[in-house]
């Protein structure tokens, strides 16, 4: 009978685990953070006093999805930013796996790309665990009260923009600032999975 009852405990103890490491569902509050920004400066939400929400994306340099998407962040960004909306471009990748997201080389792809968004450094990837984020690029959109009105992809042409029939998240987002419902408030993120540290 002990047996048995170890036996139920352990799997308990597994289904409680796997529930806690789900991340964010639409509808969910989530969480502030503060992060250093490619310019050496700490970034939270709360600094973006004119904001009527965000777009958060996970990214990073080295993925060749989330590469494929940068000058579609950079577009989203100068679209929405003035909307009250702008980009939080997040990497959390482990560096020591992948040395090309390293935070110096986070610095010099900004510059290259000409990013005007924060582009945040996940050092020790507890942002990313917390919302949920698997891929890069994997898109977050959060209202006023960091409520979460979106997940998943910017489309669904992550490789190649000339093909995108459809814009998930500026869909979401014209929506959202319009008051009316979001059709699809989630759809599948593509790309690199997330480099976790072991």
């Amino acid at each position: 009978m002990k047996k048995y009852i170890f036996v139920f405990l352990f799997l308990f103890s597994l289904a409680l685990l796997s529930m806690k490491n789900t991340g964010y569902q639409v509808g969910d509050t989530a969480i502030d953070f503060k992060l250093k920004n490619v310019n050496d400066k700490k970034v939270s939400l709360k600094d973006y006093k004119k904001a009527k929400g965000f777009i958060v994306i996970f990214t990073c340099n080295h993925c060749p999805f989330s590469v494929a998407n940068e000058d579609r962040i950079i577009a989203l960004h100068k679209k929405y930013e003035s909307q009250g909306y702008p980009v939080v471009a997040i990497n959390p990748n482990d560096v020591t796996a992948y040395p090309d997201d390293s935070f110096e080389n986070m610095k010099v792809r900004a510059k290259e790309k000409g990013f005007t968004f924060a582009y945040l450094y996940d050092e020790t990837q507890a942002i990313a665990k917390t919302y949920g984020a698997t891929k890069t690029p994997h898109i977050f959109v959060l209202d006023k009260k960091l409520t979460v009105k979106y997940i998943g992809a910017i489309d669904d042409a992550a490789k190649d923009e000339s093909k995108v029939s459809e814009k998930f998240l500026e869909n979401a987002l014209d929506a959202l600032i319009a008051g009316k419902n979001i059709e699809k408030t989630s759809t599948k993120a593509v790309g690199c999975g997330i480099k976790w540290k072991k």
